[in-house]
């Protein structure tokens, strides 16, 4: 049986191809189910840097988590030119974090799930609310829709045309 998995994806190098990039690649390795709307939003923590670009993807996976995120994700990562650095807010060609599989909860030292972001980061609730609205937290009474009214939106802007453009060029892999 296949699990419902959430991606969280973001690039502030080169975006609009990274993350097009990003999501032909995963079409190729797992079913996406549906690609929330993909917004642009201001660098956290460093406004010196270009804006992101970031969404949340909902797929249909075999692979546990752990799999899911060191033999699909993290190769994707690194064929597009990601670097791993200390520097959390650093520019990246792209980044693809797991957020929520099924109902797990799991907190080891490579993977946290649900996101402990998911709830102040408001890219991610919004994406993931769009995409699972009466969505749960597991582990939590949060709602992911409750979430996302809560956190401030300002600095999203919807980029409808690319996010258009993208789920016609996923349609036409499947």
């Amino acid at each position: 049986m296949k699990a419902r998995a959430f991606i969280a994806v973001g690039s502030n190098i080169s975006p609009n191809e990274k993350v097009r990039a990003a999501l032909l690649a995963l079409a190729r390795q797992e079913q996406i189910v549906a690609v929330s709307t993909i917004y642009r939003t201001e660098s956290e923590g460093r406004p010196d840097q270009p804006d992101f670009y970031n969404c949340v993807v909902e797929i249909k996976t075999e692979k546990s988590p752990e799999a899911l995120k060191y033999q699909v994700l993290r190769p994707i990562e690194a064929s597009l030119g990601r670097q791993r650095t200390p520097d959390k807010f650093a520019p990246r060609t792209i980044d693809l974090d797991l957020m929520l599989y099924d109902d797990l909860v799991l907190d080891t030292d490579s993977l946290v799930l649900p996101d402990p972001e998911i709830a102040s980061r408001a890219f991610l609730a919004v994406g993931l609310s769009e995409l699972a609205p009466d969505l749960t937290l597991p582990g939590t009474n949060s709602r992911v829709a409750e979430l996302a009214a809560c956190l401030p939106q300002g600095n999203m802007h919807p980029m409808e045309d690319y996010t258009a453009q993208i789920r016609r060029d996923l349609y036409f892999l499947q």
